[in-house]
């Protein structure tokens, strides 16, 4: 094992992961923060089969495509005995697709393809008929076309060379599904429209509520936030929906947010949201670096001892222990103070998460620790 001291490029990383900035509010868009309740898309999914792979399909260990293909060429007519099936070019896959807001029957839609037993790629494969269905079981879309496999791979003979670029058991088929009926989608239920915030917060909701009473659009008879993440508007009857959710929309608020850090320990990432404020503290952080060499040694037995030439392993332990540091940090509203004094310590990404654990815990940091 082998921990070292942060070097430039290591320093560097972190800088830009680090995003600290002062919390100065600005004037938002209301559609940028927020959407109109009951305007949504709907997942669909479907089982199907492509067909025309250049021996790249299912295996015969798969059966479920054989039961697949026989029950599909017996709605045309052609009766396949038991066992009789050797396919390569055929290969069961998932058809999956989002159904948009507002869409209509006849509109297209794209889905995606994915190999759901052991076919090798789905490169020059062409999805057939396969029904699209909604968690309620109803039928939305029906898809069918090219699928589009964005890589490419290789195979080798005996050696067993082979390159692949990117993902070649998946794919996706443009405007391959056609909608056969509409999604209804309600604007205004009881004379009201409601308003969800992408991020609930009570501060932000009695803004929203407080700019359309001061904008008043015409067809508005009021707005109140019912909780902290839906504000409900009150539509005058007789009202054009559509006119004036495109005039709320441009209705331009002060969101507020709150103090939060965000870390994701996997991709070693760590944000700091403007509104970040710390107590007065001391940080002290030092480095302990192991270092472990592997030597050999050749035993030599004396002459005539019918003893053999054998090579002894060994190990060379060397542990370090940096200079630690004490970093004072004053009390500071925003965190200029905090990214100067971490700089000063040299610390790393990671030894970073630890600290402002360490922080949160002492009291110091006031801000909420979200670890993804």
């Amino acid at each position: 094992m082998k921990s070292s001291r942060p070097t430039l490029l290591t320093l560097a990383l972190w800088t830009a992961l680090l995003i600290a900035v002062s919390p100065v509010y600005s004037q938002t868009r209301l559609k940028d923060i927020a959407g109109i309740q009951g305007v949504r898309s709907n997942q669909l999914v479907g089982y199907g089969l492509v067909v025309g792979l250049a021996g790249t399909g299912d295996s015969q260990q798969v059966g479920f495509t054989l039961q697949s293909v026989a029950s599909m060429l017996q709605k045309f007519g052609v009766t396949v005995p038991n066992g009789s099936l050797k396919l390569k070019n055929v290969a069961a896959v998932m058809v999956t697709a989002d159904l948009p807001a507002f869409v209509h029957s006849g509109d297209t839609i794209d889905v995606t393809v994915s190999s759901l037993g052991d076919a090798a790629s789905l490169m020059g494969g062409t999805l057939i008929q396969t029904p699209l269905q909604a968690a309620n079981g109803q039928v939305y879309a029906v898809a069918q076309g090219s699928v589009s496999v964005g890589g490419f791979s290789a195979g080798g003979g005996g050696g067993g060379g082979s390159v692949s670029q990117n993902q070649v058991t998946a794919g996706r088929v443009p405007s391959g599904a056609i909608v056969e009926q509409d999604v209804a989608t309600t604007l205004a239920g009881d004379g009201n429209i409601a308003i969800t915030l992408n991020q609930a917060d009570y501060t932000t909701a009695v803004r929203v509520a407080d700019a359309i009473n001061s904008a008043a659009p015409t067809g508005v008879n009021g707005a109140h936030a019912v909780d902290a993440g839906t504000i409900d508007v009150a539509v005058t009857k007789d009202t054009d929906v559509v006119s004036l959710i495109a005039a709320l929309e441009n209705i331009t608020v002060d969101p507020d947010t709150a103090a939060r850090i965000v870390i994701n320990e996997r991709t070693v990432t760590v944000v700091l949201g403007g509104n970040v404020t710390v107590s007065a503290c001391a940080i002290a952080h030092g480095n302990l670096t192991i270092q472990i060499a592997n030597d050999a040694d050749v035993s030599q037995p004396a002459p005539q001892s019918k003893g053999t030439t054998v090579t002894v392993p060994k190990e060379k332990v060397k542990v370090t222990e940096g200079t630690q540091h004490l970093a004072l940090i004053e009390e500071s509203p925003t965190i200029d103070r905090v990214v100067k004094a971490l700089n000063a310590l040299g610390v790393t990404p990671r030894d970073l998460i630890s600290i402002l654990q360490a922080m949160k815990d002492a009291g110091a940091l006031n801000a909420q620790i979200e670890i993804q």
